[in-house]
């Protein structure tokens, strides 16, 4: 028969809760395969039939480490060596070695005895030549309860944990390149990711709302289903303009920002926000400017790009299929009407006693929110997986 063996990481390390990791982990695969038959053997799961689209799918789920696609086969050592030497003569020329994984104690032979009787059946049969540490080819063997499963190459998963096991979260989204990339982090960390942008209406247009659209699309291929919340922010920005001098408009726009998220993440049930800050990569990411933000909600806020350079978020960004559409053009609402050398070292006291003069609408502006809903239908089918040299990480 002919399967995929995907193995996970750190799954293996949650006790306990493990099974419920690992459920989470093929309901999220079901979900992606419409439905494609997923079964649990220890250690790693089965799924059954290849094709490109499964291999794009399991590359692109969180919590898997790395999956493969293999040919399963009777509990039986010549039914094994056949497996083995199918591979062995389809691949190209060249030194090849024999691994196996013995899960199941009670099969009579041990990994090594398998290792040896593979290995001899190969180069009996090919000529090939054994080389344990710089092999051309590696056969893996992997000897479970009902039925053992023999591959040649394993292709990288994102790793992390399943999304869902680790809870919701609302990620501010802006359009730009930080954000989506902050965004992915978290439901790599299993985090089920509500998407929030907030839009200026006076320069609100359909390529700017196709932008915002594209990126979710783009991320749903990594979570599956994914709600995006578009809320207008520009009566909120004319009344700040009014009320707040340049150069702490930036840091009066996004305390107004996190209270709307907060007032979503009740909403949502969510537990936590998500920013893309980077520290001191801008006026409004140094710590004190940072602080004054953060200090405008009562939820957690994560922002898992806090020690991530430029570079590293744009590498990253490439590699989850995001960097393209970021930086088409694009107008964010918070550069409107701010101050070209903004507060880098904004003080409590004053922003408190400039908001006092604020009359904002949040509710309002709430109620007004366009809301999307993308699902594995409309997913972006971008790169299809990770680079084969090393998972995304």
């Amino acid at each position: 028969m002919e399967v995929y063996v995907v193995h996970y990481g750190e799954l293996a390390l949650k006790g306990k809760n493990r099974g419920l990791f690992e459920g989470a982990l093929v309901r999220n695969i079901t979900a992606r395969l419409d439905g494609r038959r997923v079964k649990r053997r220890y250690g790693r799961l089965i799924v059954e039939g290849w094709g490109p689209e499964v291999e794009g799918a399991l590359g692109s789920i969180p919590g898997i480490k790395h999956f493969a696609r293999a040919e399963s086969v009777a509990l039986d050592i010549e039914a094994i060596k056949g497996a083995a030497l199918r591979l062995a003569k389809a691949a190209p020329p060249g030194p090849f070695a024999v691994r196996t994984k013995r899960a199941n104690k009670a099969f009579p032979l041990t990994s090594l005895e398998v290792n040896r009787l593979v290995g001899e059946a190969i180069t009996a049969e090919t000529g090939r030549a054994v080389s344990l540490s710089e092999p051309a080819l590696t056969i893996y063997i992997e000897i479970c309860e009902r039925e053992a499963y023999v591959y040649a190459e394993r292709l990288p998963g994102l790793g992390g944990l399943p999304v869902g096991t680790s809870g919701k979260v609302v990620a501010l989204v802006s359009g730009g390149i930080d954000s989506p990339v902050a965004a992915f982090l978290m439901m790599k960390r299993g985090c089920e990711v509500v998407l929030l942008h907030f839009f200026n209406e006076t320069l609100h247009s359909l390529k700017v709302r196709g932008k915002i659209i594209s990126l979710g699309e783009r991320l749903a291929h990594f979570q599956g289903e994914l709600k995006l919340y578009m809320v207008p922010f520009g009566s909120l920005q004319r009344e700040i303009i009014r009320a707040v001098p340049a150069r702490y408009r930036m840091l009066v726009y996004r305390r107004t920002m996190m209270k709307l998220a907060e007032e979503i993440a009740r909403l949502e049930g969510a537990k936590a926000l998500v920013t893309g800050d980077s520290l001191a990569q801008v006026a409004s990411q140094t710590l004190e400017n940072l602080r004054l933000i953060y200090e405008a909600t009562r939820y957690p806020v994560l922002a898992p790009l806090i020690g991530s350079d430029k570079e590293e978020t744009i590498a990253l960004a490439r590699k989850i299929g995001t960097y393209e559409i970021s930086i088409l053009p694009y107008e964010d609402c918070c550069s409107f009407m701010v101050a070209p050398h903004p507060e880098t070292h904004g003080r409590p006291e004053v922003i408190a006693e400039l908001e006092k003069g604020l009359v904002l609408d949040l509710a309002g502006a709430i109620s007004r929110a366009e809301i999307e809903s993308f699902d594995l239908s409309r997913a972006k089918p971008g790169p299809p997986a990770p680079p084969r040299n090393g998972s995304v990480d």
